[in-house]
């Protein structure tokens, strides 16, 4: 039987969550994208803890095209993060393919100062 979309992306997710996770010192980039909206967030798993978050809803960033979007939500967490006093993470794509505007978010982020 056929998976759905859904599904699908669900076992992608938790092959992936297997192998990355987050620490304090290089928490987890996690990044959701709906049909409307981009987010991305810091998490430090050992504690739950949210270190950092930016959406495509926040009023500080400009709407527009999905791709422009998605570039000015990853140079927000990139500034967040250095806020934060974080350099480094690793990067979860959360069962999307590094593609599009999960793509442009990482390289966007990568470009205001975020290694992974």
């Amino acid at each position: 039987m056929a998976l759905s979309k859904l599904e699908r992306r669900q076992r992608i997710k938790y092959r992936i969550r297997k192998i990355v996770s987050g620490t304090a010192s290089k928490p987890r980039l996690s990044v959701f994208r709906s049909n409307k909206e981009i987010y991305a967030q810091l998490i430090n798993d050992e504690s739950g803890a949210t270190v950092a978050s930016v959406s495509s809803r926040d009023k500080a960033i400009a709407s527009g095209p999905k791709g422009e979007v998605a570039t000015a939500v990853g140079k927000a967490i990139g500034e967040a993060a250095s806020k934060a006093g974080i350099e480094t993470c690793a990067f979860d794509r959360n069962g999307y393919l590094y593609h599009g505007r999960v793509k442009t978010l990482a390289e966007a982020a990568r470009e205001a100062g975020l290694k992974f």
